[in-house]
C-alpha cells in the first residue's frame, strides 16, 4: 500500500477544556504541525464555557465538541455516558480516543472500549501524588478504581515525564510495554524572530533598566502564585528596580490582585493575562523566570524559558527532564523561605552569562522538546497502534 492509498486516521482528544494551558498549548502545536490529511483530530471538552482556540481549531479543519463532565449541572454518570457515545456516533467513526483527563482517563477509556474503539490512549500530564496522599477516603477509592480501569482499558499509556508515567501507571510501569514517555514539545519559531526589547517593556510600562521576574502559567494553586508574590516582595527589598510580569489567568487572579494592592505592589506587578506571544514576552521583558510549582508533570513554560535563554529558579519537585539547558537552572526546595528564594532569584542574574541565548535555543532545538520531535514521536505511536496503515 502506497502512502497515497492510506486513509486518514481519525483521533478524538478528550480533555477538560481547551482554554490556554500546558496541555492545550501542546495539542495546538501538534495540530498545526501534524499532517492533517493523514491525521484528523477533533477535541471533546468537558467545560461548556467558550474555548480560547475554538476559531483556530475550526479553521484547521477540526471540531470542538462539548460533553459536560458529570460534576457539571448535577449530571448523572449515565447522562455523560449517553452523550459521549452519541458524540462517537455523530462525529465519528474514530480510530483512536486519546484522553488527557488525568485519573478520569479510566472512565473515558472504559466508554471508548464499550464503543469498540480499538486504540485507547491514556495520557498523563502531571504528578499529583503529593496531593492525592492527603485525599479523603472516598477520593482515594475513586483514584484506585480509575487507575484500575486505566490498566484494564488503555491500549497505550503516555506520560510527559518519568514522574507523570509512574503516577498514573504505577511505579513498575517499565515492565508493561504499553506505558511510555512522550515529551511535550514546543514550537520554537517565535524564539528565532528579531526582538525589540525596549518596545516590549514599554508596552507594559516596565523601565528599560528594571529587573523583571517573569512567570507563565495558570493563576491556580498548582503554580503556587501566592508564594510567588511573597518571593517578589522579598526581591524588592534587595533590588529596588524589581518588577513582576505574570502571564496567564486563572481562579486565583482576583485574590492575587487583592494581595498586590494590600502589599502596595500595584506599580510593580503586571497581570498580562493570557497571551499568544509568550516567546516575545520572555525574550523582550523578562530577566529571570520563576517557577515555584507545587506539582508538575513537566512544565512546558519552563522549557520555553530556557529556549529564551532565561535563568530559571524552580521548585525541586519539577521533573528533572525539564532541566534542558542546565547552566540556566537552579532548583530550590519549597520548604525554603521566601527570603531564601529571593536570594536565589537575585543571584540568578549571573547565570545569564553562562550561555548565550542563541546557544540555549540550540540546545532546546536539539532536545526531545522541539515540536518537530514531539510530532514525530506521536505519529509513530499512532501509526504503530493503528491496524490499517
Amino acid at each position: 500500500m502506497t502512502p497515497g492509498d492510506r486513509r486518514s486516521i481519525r483521533i478524538l482528544h478528550v480533555l477538560y477544556t481547551m482554554s490556554v494551558g500546558g496541555i492545550q498549548t501542546w495539542l495546538m502545536h501538534i495540530l498545526r504541525h501534524i499532517d492533517r490529511d493523514r491525521f484528523r483530530m477533533d477535541f471533546l471538552v468537558h467545560h461548556i464555557n467558550p474555548c480560547s482556540y475554538t476559531d483556530e481549531i475550526r479553521a484547521l479543519g477540526s471540531q470542538i465538541i462539548q460533553c459536560p463532565h458529570p460534576r457539571q449541572h448535577l449530571l448523572q454518570p449515565w447522562v455523560y455516558d449517553r452523550r459521549f457515545k452519541q458524540i462517537l456516533h455523530k462525529y465519528g467513526p474514530y480510530d483512536i480516543v486519546h484522553s488527557h483527563t488525568a485519573d478520569f482517563n479510566g472512565y473515558v477509556l472504559r466508554l471508548a472500549q464499550q464503543a469498540s474503539i480499538s486504540v485507547r490512549i491514556a495520557h498523563s500530564h502531571d504528578d499529583t501524588s503529593s496531593c492525592q496522599a492527603k485525599a479523603r477516603f472516598y477520593r482515594r477509592l475513586y483514584l484506585i478504581l480509575m487507575k484500575w480501569w486505566i490498566a484494564q482499558h488503555a491500549t497505550i499509556g503516555l506520560g510527559v515525564s518519568r514522574k507523570a508515567v509512574a503516577y498514573l501507571f504505577g511505579s513498575s510501569w517499565k515492565t508493561d510495554p504499553r506505558w511510555q514517555i512522550l515529551p511535550c514539545g514546543t514550537d520554537l519559531a517565535g524564539f528565532r524572530e528579531p526582538i525589540d526589547c525596549a518596545a516590549v517593556r514599554a508596552e507594559f510600562g516596565i523601565p528599560a533598566d528594571a529587573f523583571t521576574i517573569g512567570h507563565v502559567g495558570r493563576l491556580a494553586e498548582q503554580k503556587n502564585p501566592l508564594f510567588l508574590l511573597e518571593i517578589a516582595a522579598e526581591v524588592l527589598k534587595r533590588e529596588p528596580r524589581m518588577h513582576l510580569l505574570l502571564v496567564g489567568d486563572g481562579s486565583l487572579r482576583s485574590r492575587l490582585e487583592a494581595k498586590v494592592r494590600q502589599e502596595g505592589l500595584s506599580d510593580r506587578v503586571i497581570f498580562a493575562g493570557v497571551r499568544s506571544d509568550v516567546p516575545r514576552l520572555m525574550r523582550g521583558a523578562m530577566d529571570v523566570f520563576l517557577f515555584p510549582s507545587l506539582h508538575e508533570g513537566l512544565g512546558l513554560a519552563l522549557i520555553e524559558a530556557q529556549a529564551a535563554g532565561l535563568p530559571c529558579v524552580l521548585s525541586d519537585i519539577v521533573p528533572e527532564e525539564a532541566d534542558v539547558v542546565k547552566p540556566l537552572v537552579q532548583r530550590i526546595s519549597l520548604s525554603q523561605s521566601a527570603s531564601a528564594w529571593a536570594e536565589a532569584v537575585v543571584a540568578a542574574r549571573g547565570k545569564a552569562s553562562a550561555i548565550t541565548p542563541a546557544n540555549a535555543l540550540a540546545v532546546v532545538e536539539n532536545s526531545p522538546f522541539n515540536i518537530e520531535m514531539s510530532v514525530k514521536k506521536l505519529v509513530e505511536v499512532y501509526e504503530a497502534n493503528f491496524s490499517i496503515c
